[in-house]
């Protein structure tokens, strides 16, 4: 096929650096992404390639131009991501990804919804009861749910933040750990205190943590009580029984929002038992102030190589369903 040369203007060059990245590296990505060539000439930036490519990325450029003006962020993997909607003929998304900040660090980092799955997420973190965010690790998941949790309790929406997940990996071993229970859970609770410490710094949590303001802990603990005015992160939830996701769900008490987070490739429950989550999310489908969000490979925004790597495994697991 014949290639085509499309044009894009230059309106602001101070941008011009940030939008090729060091050493093109941006550039690079959308060129070979699209297998389109990338050029300057004479105040414009010329994409030589075919015409759906060009097209493509010509829209790519002109939606990050866009976003840089507003002095919005950009980095590879969003980048990747936009062409992919771009691709699809939903370019209009591209700003959805780039959604406000969620929260903000106590070193002063934003947080941000960085694909579509994420922003839609946190909006319904925003605006339902309890949500259930399901899917590969490395989508940030529990991230951005302790952010909300975060930025909830900073602005007074709540009076305290709880984190728990299932200690099913530790079974019968927990005996042969040093230490009272606490510790004996505590490497399992690691991933949520390691979270923690970005949010908030170590020692504000050892504050609040003292006074009971976050409490973290197994979810055999959550058994018996009523958890009220409070922001609740149920994580690795696939590992949870269909009791022990009911006795979480019906702890909620007033003025409380949950989050459950899970991976349901992931399960580590014995030969025989249903994963809680898996039976919530078909049973829960619907009710209103409940929202439940499926993330794909697409949604991974740790090293790239992560998002190929899942993909592939969901590719294997659909050939091997149909046999």
């Amino acid at each position: 096929m014949e290639e085509i040369q499309l044009y894009l203007d230059i309106e602001q060059p101070e941008i011009l650096s940030e939008l090729f990245g060091l050493r093109d590296e941006n550039v690079r990505v959308i060129e070979d992404e699209t297998g389109v060539r990338i050029a300057m000439r004479e105040g414009q930036i010329m994409i030589t390639g075919q015409e759906n490519a060009a097209q493509t990325a010509r829209t790519v450029l002109k939606r990050l131009m866009l976003l840089l003006k507003k002095r919005e962020n950009i980095d590879k993997s969003r980048i990747r991501y936009a062409i992919e909607l771009a691709a699809e003929g939903r370019d209009e998304l591209i700003d959805e990804i780039m959604s406000d900040v969620v929260a903000i660090t106590y070193r002063g980092k934003q947080i941000r919804a960085k694909t579509l799955g994420q922003s839609r997420y946190v909006s319904s973190m925003k605006k339902n009861t309890v949500v259930f965010g399901v899917g590969p690790a490395g989508t940030g998941k529990t991230y951005l749910a302790m952010a909300m949790a975060v930025m909830a309790f900073k602005n007074k929406e709540i009076s305290r933040i709880i984190l728990t997940r299932p200690a099913v990996e530790a079974g019968e071993k927990l005996g042969f750990l040093p230490g009272d229970l606490q510790h004996k859970v505590d490497p399992y609770l690691r991933p949520l205190y390691d979270a923690l410490y970005e949010m908030m710094g170590a020692e504000a949590y050892a504050r609040l943590a003292e006074r009971g303001v976050i409490e973290v802990a197994p979810l055999a603990y959550m058994r018996g009580r009523t958890l009220s005015d409070a922001f609740i992160i149920l994580d690795e939830a696939q590992n949870t029984t269909n009791e022990q996701m009911k006795m979480f769900l019906t702890r909620l008490g007033e003025g409380s929002r949950a989050v459950i987070t899970g991976d349901l490739t992931q399960i580590d429950l014995p030969v025989g038992k249903t994963s809680g989550l898996k039976r919530a999310v078909s049973i829960l489908e619907g009710i209103q102030g409940i929202g439940i969000c499926h993330f794909s490979h697409k949604d991974v925004v740790r090293h790239e190589l992560v998002q190929s790597i899942i993909k592939a495994y969901e590719n294997y697991d659909k050939k091997h369903e149909q046999k």
